[in-house]
């Protein structure tokens, strides 16, 4: 016996207006349209805001290939190809619903033009034609709206390429919306678009040139490639998987004492030190994920952590591997699948300690050249009940003043002791968290005369009351902390007036 059926298909306005509600920021978006215009073969993808109050449009033009009129009504389709299809191995895409749910999620009127070889196509879904007429249904209009010929002009005379315009901004444009907001949303889609696409916009051969409203967006690359003072990158980590080969590179950025304000400020990312660590995944070069530890961690799940922020680990997988890593619609979020899960707990452990160690060293102690260790001012005694943190009594500068002290030894000792027991751990701790900046040490800031002052006086106690070398001496402060990072000054010493 057949089994009753009946057709249960969506209401048009209703399917509409909720998928508008997946969650898509303005920035993420764009980020789906410019991966259609890459999917294009596309070299050029410009962006453009227009401010005209609650007229206000964005345009998006590229010069790829065009699509036919049957080739557009496909792209307007909601659902056209089935993500489980073979893709091509180059498709940014794979659910076939970006550029209708990204665009409709901030406008009531999307119109796209496309122009391949002599042939000139225009299709638009406008939801609020589609509301005032009950007994409409899936109504693509042909053409755009009226008054909005004008917009499309930027296609004319082309051979070939596509424009997107959204009209309407509702999810943008709302009460009380200033062109000052719609400045700064451009501010923030730059930053999005600059970190997502970083890898194709690199490079005297970059695969893409991206402009926003007539400026070359310019690339945010996450792992700092080539910057002198990144202490460790690992080699590339290839590992096979059921959907293909996964690549992981694993990086420990520089603590900012060895960054310049501005590399400081232009390295932190669209969301921030602290935020933007973990893992970026890539699918064909483009970012799906930025940062974050993908669900891993030993006994719960690892929390994006102050102590861990320089790390960061690059990580590609193919784009047949989008069921398993389960990469939602917008691109956004993906989950490791479970026979990865070791493997990437393991490289990002290794990662996360080595960056640990960077921050709470600021960069140091490291070996200098000759492998001597660094003399450290502090040091960390674990006992039964947790941590203490002591003063080094054999740091240099420590050692000649209790040498020195005499009768007031116990005295000095006694305030020694005070300084390590009244360290301000907590409050230390907490403005550390809430100013996400570590707190400035290590002469950091310091006219260099502040520190040669220093300098000079432990310098001269070692060739005067200890009887050390010059040579010995330098050598001694080269490897004591803080002066390990002051080899000018300390090369200086002994000179006419140093001692």
């Amino acid at each position: 016996m057949t089994a009753k059926t009946r057709k249960a298909p969506p209401r048009a306005m209703a399917m509409l207006e909720s998928l508008r509600g997946l969650g898509y920021s303005t920035a993420a978006a764009l980020a789906d349209i410019v991966d259609n215009s890459i999917s294009a073969d596309a070299g050029e993808i410009r962006i453009d805001f227009q401010w005209n109050g609650s007229d206000s449009r964005v345009l998006i033009l590229d010069n790829g290939r065009g699509m036919s009129d049957p080739e557009l009504e496909g792209a307007m389709r909601l659902g056209d190809k089935n993500p489980l299809a073979t893709r091509e191995a180059h498709d940014l895409g794979r659910f076939g619903v970006g550029l209708k749910t990204a665009s409709l999620s901030q406008c009531r009127r999307l119109t796209v033009a496309s122009a391949k070889g002599d042939e000139r196509s225009c299709l638009r879904w406008d939801l609020d034609e589609l509301a005032a007429d009950p007994q409409s249904d899936w109504l693509l209009f042909e053409g755009p709206a009226e008054g909005s010929e004008r917009h499309l002009a930027s296609l004319d005379g082309k051979a070939s390429g596509t424009l997107v315009l959204w009209e309407m901004l509702d999810r943008i444009v709302t009460a009380g919306y200033t062109v000052d907001d719609f400045l700064a949303l451009t501010v923030l889609v730059e930053a999005h678009l600059a970190m997502v696409f970083h890898r194709l916009l690199e490079g005297p051969r970059a695969r893409i040139k991206l402009l926003l409203n007539g400026r070359a967006v310019e690339p945010w690359d996450p792992f700092m490639s080539g910057h002198p003072a990144k202490p460790w990158t690992s080699p590339p980590a290839p590992m096979r998987s059921d959907s293909g080969l996964v690549v992981a590179q694993c990086h420990v950025l520089p603590h900012n004492d060895k960054l310049t304000k501005d590399e400081f400020k232009t390295n932190e990312g669209p969301a921030g030190w602290t935020a933007q660590q973990g893992f970026y995944v890539y699918r064909n070069e483009r970012l799906l994920v930025a940062g974050g530890w993908l669900g891993l961690g030993n006994s719960k799940a690892w929390n994006r952590e102050e102590a861990h922020r320089l790390a960061r680990i690059q990580l590609d997988i193919p784009n047949t591997a989008d069921a398993d890593w389960k990469i939602d619609v917008r691109k956004s979020t993906a989950r490791p699948p479970v026979a990865l899960r070791g493997w990437l707990t393991r490289l990002a452990e290794d990662t996360r300690e080595r960056a640990r160690r960077v921050f709470a060293y600021r960069g140091t102690p490291m070996p200098t050249q000759r492998n001597t260790p660094i003399e450290q001012a502090w040091r960390v005694d674990r006992v039964k009940d947790g941590i203490r943190y002591r003063i080094e009594p054999n740091h240099p500068a420590v050692a000649a003043v209790l040498d020195s002290a005499g009768d007031l030894a116990p005295l000095v000792k006694a305030m020694l002791r005070v300084i390590e027991e009244s360290v301000p751990v907590q409050r230390i701790w907490l403005d550390t968290a809430e100013n996400k900046d570590t707190p400035k040490t290590g002469f950091s800031g310091e006219p260099p005369e502040a520190v040669a002052t220093v300098l000079r006086t432990l310098f001269a106690d070692m060739i005067g009351r200890r009887g050390m070398s010059v040579d010995a001496a330098k050598r001694s402060l080269l490897s004591t902390e803080p002066f390990q990072n002051y080899p000018g000054l300390i090369a200086g010493l002994g000179g006419p007036g140093s001692a």
